[in-house]
């Protein structure tokens, strides 16, 4: 059996290729995923720090989903594990039962407990872990025996290893070492994927479907502020216009992610600061100052918050709806490679 065949054997109202949005904490909400999940992709939900909220939202989420026959709720549920309680999740997940727990940003051993507790929680509930490096990939593989592994590339918007290579890399690399030591695990490609032609290209690769969080940006159903949206269509040059840094996280007090992450963002006049050299502190300072004081008005609105956006934001220009951007994407992906066959 395929490994597409196998994720349809417990996702099986997907099309193909199969798109997923990214679970993006308190953005990616109920909306969304219903939307994304009808229009036969993957649903996700991302976590958030208050879990009666997050109980709300899988709520509205199961009553709009009741159309899709399934033993499971047919979504994924991200979950950023390093800091959050393991016992109050599992309770979410045998209430609600995710087709898909989307587990990162965690060591090898942590991912484990949770994928434990959750198989025992909610055992139909299948496990897929977010990574960025081949080590990492096989320390899982051997540690958790995951559904599928997301190999995620340093082009991504948000979190992720500080240290990694684009999928163009890592996903033949981790493909190959994961075969060579016996294991048959699909692999999700994530980092740097806007539209057809890097579905194309990453299915090539030998991903079994796609991840995207910037291009989800721009849906209509993704709940971000009207000015942040407007500031992703006007971004271009996405490898200029964006950076990867722990700056992000600093400029508002003590950065809490472990070492091993940094995260993709807009630059803004606090990240140009930071790489001048000036020290955190000082940057703390003038933005508070800045924020609070006449200057204000001329502070852009990446500069009064981190936008957390990838390399291919500069290809996101217009709002629409997910159903939309889903069509359009798998449509596209069909032309590019029958386009390349035919250059073969």
């Amino acid at each position: 059996m395929s490994q597409l065949k196998t994720l349809k054997t417990y996702l099986p109202w997907i099309q193909t290729p199969l798109i997923i949005n990214a679970p993006m904490s308190g953005i990616a909400k109920s909306k969304l995923a219903t939307a994304v999940t009808t229009a036969g992709g993957l649903g996700q939900i991302g976590f958030m720090d208050d879990l009666q909220d997050l109980a709300h939202e899988l709520e509205i989420t199961r009553k709009g989903l009741e159309h899709i026959a399934t033993s499971t709720l047919p979504i994924g549920l991200g979950v950023i594990v390093f800091g959050t309680p393991m016992e109050a999740g599992m309770n979410l997940f045998a209430k609600y039962k995710p087709a898909v727990a989307w587990l990162s940003f965690a060591e090898a051993e942590e991912l484990k407990d949770w994928t434990e507790s959750i198989r025992r929680a909610s055992p139909q509930t299948r496990i897929w872990v977010q990574l960025g490096s081949v080590q990492a990939a096989v320390e899982v593989a051997r540690a958790c025996q995951p559904d599928a592994l997301v190999m995620q590339g340093i082009d991504a918007g948000g979190h992720g290893h500080e240290d990694g290579a684009s999928i163009v890399s890592l996903i033949p690399e981790v493909a190959d070492t994961l075969s060579q030591l016996g294991f048959d695990i699909p692999l999700i490609a994530a980092g740097g994927i806007v539209d057809g032609r890097g579905c194309a290209a990453a299915l090539s690769l030998g991903a079994s479907g796609v991840v995207m969080g910037t291009r989800f940006l721009a849906a209509e159903e993704t709940a971000i502020p009207a000015v942040y949206r407007n500031a992703i269509f006007e971004a271009s040059d996405g490898g200029q216009s964006t950076a990867r840094s722990r700056v992000f996280d600093e400029i508002w007090g003590p950065n809490f992610w472990p070492e091993t992450y940094d995260g993709r963002c807009l630059k803004n006049q606090a990240y140009e600061k930071y790489r001048s050299g000036v020290d955190i502190k000082n940057i703390r300072s003038w933005l508070s100052g800045a924020m609070n004081g006449p200057a204000a008005e001329r502070l852009s609105v990446q500069d009064m918050g981190s936008i957390w956006a990838g390399t291919g934001v500069g290809l996101v220009k217009q709002p629409g709806r997910a159903a939309d951007i889903l069509e359009e994407i798998r449509g596209d992906t069909r032309g590019y490679l029958e386009k390349a066959l035919r250059s073969l």
